[in-house]
């Protein structure tokens, strides 16, 4: 897999869903499901910027891909969910929140370790 273009094509929807909500969803969304949305767009940039650093990494084969899924999952969960309840969907995919922010938490910890280990044998 190519994890740099993975990561830049979810910068492009990150982009996208981010005027989508300021120029479509505005006037349709409450002030909650507006903060739902405005959030799940800033945590997509950041692991999408993330997934770009991952990418470049995996390129020096200085970690594992497995970081890469975990991150893109957590994406999708996060994400995900929170663009659901903004949309209207059931609270209950609230529940999915953590989990997804959970496995952000877990990618980067485990990027950092893997990093860490590499470059103090070098």
């Amino acid at each position: 897999m190519n994890w740099i273009s993975i990561g830049a094509i979810n910068m492009a929807v990150a982009v996208a869903c981010g005027a989508f909500a300021a120029h479509g969803l505005k006037p349709r969304l409450s002030a909650e499901q507006m903060a739902w949305w405005q959030t799940g767009t800033q945590y997509f940039f950041y692991h999408a910027l993330g997934l770009l650093i991952v990418g470049m990494l995996l390129r020096l084969s200085l970690i594992s891909p497995t970081i890469a899924w975990v991150m893109q999952l957590g994406i999708v969960l996060f994400t995900g969910s929170l663009y659901l309840m903004a949309l209207g969907m059931p609270r209950w995919l609230g529940a999915i929140t953590p989990i997804g922010g959970t496995l952000f938490i877990i990618a980067w910890i485990w990027l950092a370790i893997s990093v860490a280990k590499h470059t103090s044998s070098v």
